[in-house]
């Protein structure tokens, strides 16, 4: 018998009511445990605790994520999952990427940060508190804007090897951040290039506010404008693999490639 691809949620218990998304979408329910509860209805504790919160690193990894708000997450696959599913489908994909920052902090010493839109302090505390990271909220302004702020403190707080990526890539594991950190030691800028025309995820040693000012942020040009971008200011650069953003409907297919047994 299947068992849930993604969290239970039975009751999210922070005023999202948002259940788990596979009940709006029956090709996301899949032979395997839930990744969060085992499939026992509820989160397992987080691991090692204490290594991420405010450990001094030169590495640094910056999660950008939305608070898992009905409604207001993940508003473009509202339409296959309903506004509860979506939301729970943020929620898993934060989630599990947070857990993929923990094992790396397993296994090397990196800050750990998430800039979250949406919800509050009080909020996103109680729901992210088995990450222990830095919380913080995303500055005002566009994307870029928000990318270049968040990078730049985390230079001037000490990161010589700095990540910022996003949460909607259920591909990206600890193992491709790492790979991102070592390149980083040889190169100016990462890029893990997305599949609809973006990045993933970013990697610096040094603010580089030129690759974020006037972008054309969520179309397909972004991957290929930061790139020429990064060689008219003579960065050497290397591309991860690519993967898949789960931003449409269309995407849902590929969530099944990530259970966790």
């Amino acid at each position: 018998m299947g068992r849930r691809l993604l969290p239970c949620y039975p009751a999210a218990g922070d005023g999202t009511g948002a259940p788990c998304f596979s009940g709006h979408c029956k090709a996301l329910t899949v032979p395997g445990n839930c990744f969060f509860c085992g499939g026992a209805g509820r989160r397992r504790e987080s691991e090692n605790p204490g290594t991420a919160l405010n450990k001094p690193a030169s590495e640094h990894l910056i999660l950008f994520t939305r608070y898992p708000e009905p409604g207001v997450a993940k508003t473009r696959l509202i339409p296959a999952l309903g506004p509860g599913g979506a939301a729970a489908l943020q929620r898993w994909m934060t989630e599990r990427m947070v857990g993929e920052m923990r094992a790396l902090c397993r296994q090397r010493p990196v800050r750990l940060e998430i800039r979250y839109a949406g919800g509050d302090a009080h909020r996103v505390g109680r729901w992210l508190a088995f990450a222990e990271a830095l919380c913080r909220p995303q500055a005002a302004g566009d994307l870029g804007h928000r990318l270049h702020g968040a990078l730049a403190r985390a230079f001037a707080e000490g990161g010589r090897r700095v990540l910022a990526l996003g949460s909607d890539c259920p591909g990206l594991s600890a193992a491709v951040m790492a790979k991102a950190l070592d390149a980083l030691r040889e190169h100016e800028l990462v890029l893990g290039p997305a599949q609809d025309g973006g990045y993933y995820l970013i990697g610096l040693r040094s603010p580089q506010p030129a690759l974020f000012a006037d972008m054309e942020w969520g179309t397909g040009s972004v991957l290929s404008r930061t790139l020429a971008r990064a060689e008219a200011l003579g960065l050497k650069t290397v591309l991860l693999e690519s993967l898949v953003d789960v931003d449409r409907p269309e995407d849902l297919t590929h969530i099944h490639c990530y259970s966790h047994p």
